[in-house]
């Protein structure tokens, strides 16, 4: 059986891999939405064409939105770095939780992501099935949309 510290560590390096992720992300969608602003703003001459002015609108909405993104991912840092990641037994926020030979780590929504050669996929609290198996242990059999899951880990 795996001791403690090889869990808690095991832990945190999927937790430290979530957090890169998200603040890739984080970065990518600011990197947009400036060079979109920066393309949205018109110099300084004093004569500006039509074909100037509708790129300039244009940029700007592409600005727009990229804004939401920006915002989505600065919350879902927010949710990350407020959250309890402490070993634990039960699903709950914070919680490592594979069942059906799949990874998920309970915070926020996120892409697939690899760490040590396992897939793990960060699924929010709302999501239905995360609802589905809040509360439960290893061993423990929930039901989601007409299929039976056992739990296999929690970390």
């Amino acid at each position: 059986m795996t001791d403690q510290p090889d869990l808690a560590a095991r832990k945190k390096a999927i937790i430290d891999r979530l957090m890169s992720l998200e603040e890739q992300e984080l970065a990518t969608a600011q990197a947009h939405y400036d060079a979109f602003l920066k393309d949205s703003q018109l110099d300084d001459r004093e004569g500006h064409d039509k074909d100037d002015i509708a790129a300039s609108r244009e940029n700007a909405d592409l600005a727009a939105a990229f804004d939401a993104p920006v915002h989505a991912h600065h919350a879902k840092i927010d949710v990350i770095e407020n959250t309890d990641f402490d070993l634990t037994d039960r699903v709950q926020p914070g919680a490592v939780v594979k069942f059906n030979n799949r990874r998920f780590v309970v915070c926020v929504s996120t892409t697939r992501f690899e760490v040590d050669g396992k897939t793990y996929m960060g699924i929010s609290t709302q999501s239905p099935i995360y609802l589905a198996m809040a509360g439960l242990q290893q061993g423990d059999v929930f039901a989601h949309n007409g299929t039976e899951f056992e739990v296999q880990e929690v970390l």
